[in-house]
C-alpha cells in the first residue's frame, strides 16, 4: 500500500513528504488537468524530484490532458526539456499520449489517470498489454466491484483508488 498525495505546488510537495506520503503526483504549467494548482516549472519540478528523493519518496507527474494535434508538438518538446529529470512515473488518460511517452521517455513507468474512467477488467488488461503499469480507477466504482478488477487482472497490474 501508498500514500500518494498531490502537490499543487513546490510548497505543498515539501510538506507532503515531509508528513508522511510515500509518493506524490503533480503537473507541469501544461497538460495535465488541475487547473487550480500553480503547478511547477521545470526548474521547480526537478528541485521537487530532488527533495523527495533524498526523502525516499517518489513524484508521479500527470500528463493527463485529452490531446488534440496542435498539443502534441508541444507535448514532445515538453518531454525532452525534462527529460533530466528522473520521474518515477507519468500519469497519463489519452492514448495518443501514451504512445508519446513510450517513444520519448523509453522505459518510463506509465500509470492511466482516473481520467481514463476505467471501470472493468476488460478495460484494465488493454492498458496493461498497452505497457499501463498502475491503473487509477474510476472513482464511481463500488469496493465490490474493485475487488472483482482486482480478482480478474494479472497480478502485476497495480491498481489505484481515490479514498
Amino acid at each position: 500500500m501508498e500514500l500518494l498525495a498531490p502537490a499543487g505546488d513546490l510548497e505543498k510537495l515539501k510538506i507532503a513528504v515531509d508528513y508522511g506520503a510515500d509518493a506524490v503526483y503533480c503537473a507541469g504549467e501544461e497538460f495535465g488537468l488541475r487547473a487550480g494548482a500553480k503547478n511547477f516549472t521545470v526548474e521547480q519540478l526537478a528541485e521537487g524530484v530532488a527533495y523527495a528523493h533524498a526523502m525516499g519518496r517518489k513524484v508521479h507527474l500527470t500528463l493527463n490532458i485529452l490531446a488534440h494535434n496542435e498539443d502534441l508538438p508541444l507535448l514532445s518538446d515538453y518531454l525532452k526539456r525534462i527529460s533530466h529529470i528522473p520521474l518515477d512515473a507519468f500519469i497519463i488518460s489519452d492514448p495518443g499520449v501514451l504512445e508519446l511517452v513510450k517513444e520519448r521517455a523509453p522505459g518510463a513507468e506509465i500509470h492511466l489517470s482516473t481520467q481514463a474512467n476505467t471501470t472493468n477488467h476488460l478495460a484494465a488488461a488493454f492498458w496493461h498489454s498497452q505497457g499501463v503499469r498502475r491503473i487509477v480507477l474510476a472513482r464511481e466504482l463500488s469496493l465490490a466491484e474493485i475487488r472483482e478488477l482486482r480478482e480478474r487482472t494479472p497480478e502485476d497490474l497495480e491498481l489505484e483508488a481515490f479514498v
